[in-house]
């Protein structure tokens, strides 16, 4: 049975007439790496200072290890945090910096010694403990930064944006680096950021947050895949959003929905005549000469552009709506300015987003 480390109940947070969360539950099993992934004023900091005792809420409780820690200090918390500002003491080496922690809780020499080998190595930064932090480059400080936090062995490792000011070659591999550090370490990592790139790369689950709240919480698979707000579908990825009209059912179970003069499959729930909201990513998208999984829906090729090596192809339909197709040759066919394609997708790519619609 896996074992839960850290629960949110209900927290709630407010800043003047700012609500900045709005109920936030959330529970998070040890050796975790989770990520909390939305737009800026989201919440996600916020979540985070709670997290460590730096904000107090307005209400809701903190569990962390079995304990109710609401109201206790953040020395008292068994978790650290690495800021994306590095945070490193200027005059002090890389070893005081890693060590500093220790000598706090007056550890033997000795020991801190051993201790910041051990986290130099950890982080690939051996023979570097007699640098200052102004010899390193960005990405060695942030390393510095996450020994420092981890020398202590917290139960939870809280890192806010920590690869937000680094160029991208390099946030790519940090981003390597970290998941195999905390696979390797067993921590629990709880991990915000805007980049859904970093958060689908790193995560084993990912919280959607959006105005104080976690609109869904599953696996990279479930968020990207399977998004259950529009906002989801939006803010990860790039989606086709549009409304139909249920019609019915076919013989595999999938819905059949009018759109746009024609007719489509998607997954989900749903009574003949309601409209509602559909979510398809480009990339699951097929068009040709023909017709497959049931769809009578055809539309004109207006444009073609290349954007980092996939062809995007953009589709006019019929009512003047238009659908973003994207893959290798415009997913695995390719059609010549104006000509009409018929369009198709597996009835799985398509998910409801919204119920009710609108046009």
């Amino acid at each position: 049975m896996e074992e839960l480390i850290l629960s949110l109940r209900d927290v709630h947070k407010t800043f003047g007439t700012t609500e900045a969360l709005t109920g936030v539950s959330l529970d998070v099993q040890a050796g975790e790496f989770l990520t909390l992934l939305g737009p800026s004023g989201c919440g996600k900091t916020t979540t985070l200072r709670i997290i460590a005792g730096l904000e107090a809420p307005d209400g809701g409780r903190v569990l962390l290890q079995g304990s109710d820690v609401t109201d206790w200090e953040p020395n008292r918390r068994n978790v650290n945090t690495v800021f994306q500002s590095y945070a490193l003491f200027p005059h002090m080496n890389v070893a005081r910096n890693i060590g500093y922690g220790l000598r706090l809780k007056k550890t033997p020499k000795d020991e801190i010694r051993r201790r910041v080998d051990e986290m130099l190595s950890l982080v690939q930064l051996p023979g570097y403990g007699a640098r200052m932090p102004s010899q390193l480059s960005g990405g060695q400080r942030q390393r510095v930064a996450i020994a420092r936090a981890i020398v202590n062995d917290p139960a939870v490792l809280l890192l806010d944006e920590p690869l937000g000011a680094l160029d991208l070659q390099l946030r790519r591999q940090m981003q390597t680096e970290l998941k195999m550090l905390q696979k390797n370490l067993g921590i629990t990592f709880i991990y915000i950021t805007h980049d859904q790139e970093e958060a689908l790369n790193m995560s084993d689950r990912i919280g959607i947050m959006n105005e104080g709240r976690i609109l869904q919480l599953g696996t990279p698979d479930d968020i990207y895949e399977r998004p259950q707000t529009r906002f989801a579908a939006e803010f990860i990825g790039q989606s086709n959003i549009f409304t139909a009209t249920i019609t019915g059912r076919d013989e595999t179970g999938a819905l059949t929905l009018a759109f746009a003069g024609g007719v489509i499959k998607a997954a989900g729930d749903g009574t003949p005549g309601e409209r509602v909201t559909i979510s398809v990513r480009t990339e699951r998208i097929r068009f040709g000469e023909e017709s497959r999984y049931g769809f009578d829906l055809t539309g004109v090729v207006q444009a073609h552009s290349y954007t980092g090596g996939m062809l995007r192809t953009t589709l006019r339909l019929a009512d003047g709506q238009e659908l973003t197709v994207s893959g290798m040759g415009g997913g695995g066919d390719r059609a010549e300015v104006g000509e009409t394609v018929r369009i198709h997708w597996k009835s799985a790519c398509a998910v409801i987003v919204e119920r009710g619609g609108h046009p």
